[in-house]
């Protein structure tokens, strides 16, 4: 996520770091490479022009020239000016009626019909809601299946009604579905188009008079850059949308869009996409995401995750086993199972400060574990859960059966061995209340 844009930020903002001494004469010219980032990102040039003008305004402003550290204060002047470009603080959804609708819209290929799933499970799972998808795309058959796939990925109910072409009726049918069956969110996906039309713009604008929404959400692909920003104005025009989505942001973006798009339509980007899975879903934060873009990680997303994977009970008993030296590879395999929840590997490794650089050239997939969990799943229940027993002949054998190598049998018996002996280590001492603390934690 934003690779490009941080490096390039990283090397401007370079000669500011440390003690050196600083002038007006390379604070400009730090902002011209500043500017010069923003533009390669597709960020349009008056507000990289405005953007980098503020920066300079500010950092002249508190003296920046005979600060101790003003490499360091230049830095968090670009940061807080990112996060307010991007929107200053994180927008709500509003959910105020029963039940509350929401329209979405989008071009074709934005990803609105799968992000409509995951903003159901996102409702479902986090604000205990019981929502409707409705699918009201009359021109592609193929946009109502794969609405009824997701809905059922996310367990949430859908409502179609082939053959019928009256977008406006359809949700109106749907709404009334809803409330006969209970649900409190109405999702409707719209149609799109592979561009903006009259025609499009028409219907939508139909539509949403006539269900009157609470929340109208405009889902846009992160990666068409600058045309975002534009075709975000045009919907805004005829909607006044509520906010924006942001979806393939864990795709090769620039980030123009998601730094550029509030200042045009002056709308908040309420959320973002961040991978296939219908969990990869993020509440926009502006300051975490200035953070990410400017090297700093993003610890606060990276241990909430975290605690909504964490199982106390789950936790407990693994607790008891370390203590009798009774922790096994199904715990192994449990603790692995709990990682990929909390979602795509890199863009985790991305939110701890400092490795988002050490990553940009490594290529982690989504399926990282999956050799490991051969390994596991080749072993008898005996040997997983007595790992002391497993000998030449049985990693042999346990090989072969994973299509791995004995070299990468004894690799996980190592790193099974270490964690093993640090989580024992932890659980006296300075690791006592881990589990606790985890608990406590700031949400």
């Amino acid at each position: 996520m934003f690779n490009n844009l941080s490096e390039k930020l990283d090397k401007a903002l370079h000669v500011l770091k440390g003690h050196g001494s600083i002038t007006e004469i390379n604070v400009a010219e730090t902002l011209k490479e500043v500017r010069r980032a923003l533009l390669d990102a597709d960020v349009n040039y008056k507000i990289a022009k405005d953007f980098t003008n503020s920066v300079k305004e500010k950092a002249l402003g508190q003296n920046v020239l005979t600060t101790l550290q003003p490499g360091q204060l230049m830095v968090k002047i670009v940061k807080d000016e990112l996060t307010e470009l991007m929107g200053g603080d994180a927008e709500g959804i509003n959910l105020s009626t029963t039940p509350s609708v929401i329209l979405m819209s989008g071009l074709q290929g934005s990803g609105k019909t799968t992000f409509s799933g995951k903003l159901a499970q996102y409702l479902k799972t986090k604000k205990s809601k019981k929502p409707m998808l409705v699918a009201c795309d009359v021109y592609r058959p193929a946009a109502i299946d794969q609405l009824h796939i997701v809905g059922e990925q996310v367990a949430a109910e859908v409502y179609s009604d082939i053959g019928n072409n009256d977008p406006v009726a359809i949700a109106k049918a749907g709404i009334a579905e809803a409330k006969s069956k209970g649900c409190d969110v109405v999702i409707v996906d719209t149609a799109g188009r592979l561009a903006v039309d009259q025609e499009m713009m028409t219907e939508i604008a139909n539509i949403h008079k006539a269900v009157t929404p609470q929340e109208t959400l405009f889902v846009v692909d992160a990666m068409t850059g600058q045309d975002a920003v534009n075709t975000a104005k045009a919907f805004n025009d005829i909607l006044n949308f509520d906010g924006v989505i942001l979806t393939k942001l864990d795709g090769d973006t620039r980030g123009g869009a998601a730094i550029s798009i509030k200042s045009v339509v002056n709308k908040p980007i309420k959320f973002i996409g961040t991978g296939e899975k219908m969990e990869a879903i993020d509440v926009f934060y502006p300051a975490r995401m200035a953070d990410r873009i400017l090297g700093m990680g993003d610890v606060v997303s990276l241990v909430e995750r975290a605690q909504e994977q964490f199982d106390e009970q789950e936790a407990r008993k693994i607790q008891k086993k370390i203590a009798k030296n009774q922790f096994g590879f199904d715990d192994f395999l449990s603790q692995i199972q709990q990682i990929k929840k909390m979602g795509n590997i890199k863009d985790l490794m991305g939110m701890i400060p400092g490795m988002g650089k050490m990553m940009k050239d490594v290529d982690i997939d989504d399926d990282a574990f999956k050799h490991i969990e051969a390994i596991i799943h080749s072993m008898t229940p005996k040997e997983r859960s007595n790992p002391s027993i497993i000998n030449t002949s049985r990693k042999q054998r346990i090989g072969t059966g994973s299509g791995t190598s004995v070299q990468e049998v004894n690799k996980l018996m190592k790193q099974f061995n270490q964690m093993s002996k640090m989580m024992k280590m932890m659980q006296g001492g300075k690791g006592r209340n881990m589990m606790q603390m985890m608990k406590n934690m700031p949400r």
